[in-house]
Parts: structure tokens; C-alpha cells; sequence
């Protein structure tokens, strides 16, 4: 696990060290953020991209001992990677266990993105969780994407395995250079950064997870219709349109995560795709529901 100085995952970083901008609007508000974007694997704005700014800067209004527990998000519209985002945080509300905050991301004076999250005190509890799956294969076992798609020569093979922040390792085989072998709506799926992260802000690995996740959490519907993602953007457009998320547990985005995924049905152009994530020790950290526009043939 390697990257070279000043390649995808520190561009990354640097993109979600927001600034905060001061006078910002006709009223000169107050808690108002700006970032700049990385490229991806699109010529646009990665989705994944404005949710974490979004989160980390709803966050930067928190008091410290408060870690966001959920999110909830809608994607409005395609961002441009030709000029940065403000992020407008709504204080709603501070009370002695939880803090809820909204925020829209603005571009060109226009909202790309709606997001609103709650914030809590670490407070102890009642615990229990599904467990993770038997017999997964530890993910050095599993052929990860950087390895798999090293050397072929397509952009898309190139920005997985070169320009990707994250490093992923598909149990049973990815969806990259085509469908799977036998078609069902499940997969599992271990990711970690692409190298050690130096920061131990619980705050930035919780936006980390958030910003990883938007990579496959459409995946299982592609899986279960036998497609891959060589037919994403031509006889599949495919989009993210909203994104909830629940943070159960602390947890390094440096560190490998499984993601334990299905999609319980499609329709409308529409396809919802869920997960659990769990550490290495089968914990769960986070559970993700996302539905997004995925335009399969009848």
C-alpha cells in the first residue's frame, strides 16, 4: 500500500481541508466553507467527493466531544471540477447529547447537493449488531483492483489502479472489465485508503468512509442484472440521487473495512443499494442505504 507524494489520497486530503470563507452571500453569513474537487473516474465532480466536505464541514461547527451519527443527503445536480464549492452550514440545533446541522453545496451560485446531519456526545449503551458474515477471505487473499487492472490500457482501468484514493478488493471477482459469473444482487467488498493516514481526526476518517462508499454502493444492482461497469454511461446511465448513512463505531479509513452489500429490488429507473461495514475484527462500523438512477434496459 503505497502512493507516490502528492498523488490521489493526498490530493484527496487536501481537497477536504476546507477553508472557511468569511462575508459569504448578500447577508455576509457566517459558517460558510469552501473546497476544491479532485478528478475522477467522470468528468465531473465525484459524488462521494461533496458528501464528505459536506459532512466534515457541518462538523467544523460541532463541538469537539460531538462525531457525527447519521447523515442523510440528496445529489441535485452534476458538479464542475472547473471551480470550488461553498458549503453554507445551517446550525438547527445544540443540545446536551446531540447537534444537527444542514448544509447545501453551492456552485456557480446553484445547490448540487442537500445535506443534513446529527452530531453526539460518545455516551455509553446497550450494544449489539448483526455479525459479519463466516468464512470471508481476508483481503490479502482477494485480488484487489490495483493488481487486477494494472497495466491494461482504458482511462477507467487506469484511474482504479493508478488515480484511485481508495484501494478495493472484490470477494469472488469485480465488475470492472465485465459482468459476474452468476448474477445476484449481493457482493461483499474489502477497501482501505491508499496508504497510512496520519491523522487521527475521527471526524476526517468518518467523511473518508463516506466519500469511499459512494464507489460501489450501486454495484449490487449492476451485479444482479448481469451488467458491469464497461456499460455504465451508454446502455446504463447510472447515477447517485440520495445517500443515508449511520456510524456505529470508530473506525480508520486507513485501515481494511468489508462491506457487506445487497440491493433488495429495482424499478422506475431507480435501484436502492444497501451495506454493512465491519473491521477486520467484526465490528459494525457504519450500516449505507443508497438509491440511484440506474436506467437498465425492461
Amino acid at each position: 500500500m503505497s502512493d507516490a507524494p502528492d498523488g490521489p489520497l493526498d490530493r484527496l486530503l487536501a481537497a477536504l481541508d476546507l477553508h472557511e470563507i468569511e462575508g459569504w452571500g448578500p447577508r455576509g453569513e457566517d459558517d460558510v466553507w469552501r473546497g476544491d474537487s479532485v478528478p475522477g473516474p467522470a468528468r465531473r465532480v465525484y459524488g462521494g467527493q461533496v458528501l464528505a466536505q459536506a459532512l466534515l464541514a457541518c462538523g467544523r461547527t460541532v463541538e469537539d466531544d460531538r462525531l457525527p451519527h447519521s447523515l442523510h443527503a440528496y445529489f441535485l445536480r452534476e458538479g464542475s471540477l472547473d471551480s470550488p464549492i461553498d458549503f453554507a452550514v445551517e446550525r438547527l440545533r445544540d443540545g446536551r447529547s446531540f447537534s444537527a446541522r444542514r448544509t447545501h453545496a453551492i456552485q456557480a451560485g446553484r445547490p448540487i447537493l442537500s445535506l443534513t446531519a446529527s452530531f453526539q456526545v460518545d455516551q455509553p449503551g446497550y450494544e449489539t449488531h448483526v455479525p459479519m458474515p463466516d468464512g470471508v477471505p481476508a483481503p490479502e487473499e482477494v485480488t484487489s483492483a490495483f493488481e487486477a487492472l494494472r497495466g491494461i490500457d482504458h482511462p477507467a482501468a487506469r484511474y482504479w489502479a493508478d488515480g484511485s484514493a481508495f484501494e478495493l478488493a472484490h470477494v469472488g471477482g469485480s465488475l470492472y472489465v465485465g459482468p459476474a459469473d452468476e448474477p445476484r444482487p449481493q457482493q461483499m467488498v474489502w477497501m482501505r485508503a491508499r496508504h497510512a493516514i496520519e491523522s487521527d481526526d475521527l471526524l476526517l476518517h468518518r467523511a473518508l468512509l463516506a466519500y469511499s462508499c459512494d464507489q460501489v454502493m450501486l454495484e449490487p444492482i449492476l451485479r444482479g442484472a448481469g451488467k458491469s461497469w464497461l456499460d455504465v454511461g451508454g446502455a446504463v446511465p447510472m447515477a447517485s440521487l440520495d445517500h443515508a448513512m449511520w456510524f456505529h463505531r470508530d473506525a480508520r479509513a486507513d485501515e481494511w473495512l468489508l462491506y457487506v452489500q445487497e440491493s433488495p429490488g429495482a424499478q422506475g429507473g431507480r435501484g436502492l443499494g444497501l451495506a454493512r461495514v465491519y473491521d477486520r475484527e467484526g465490528a459494525l462500523v457504519a450500516t449505507i442505504a443508497q438509491e440511484g438512477m440506474v436506467r437498465l434496459p425492461a
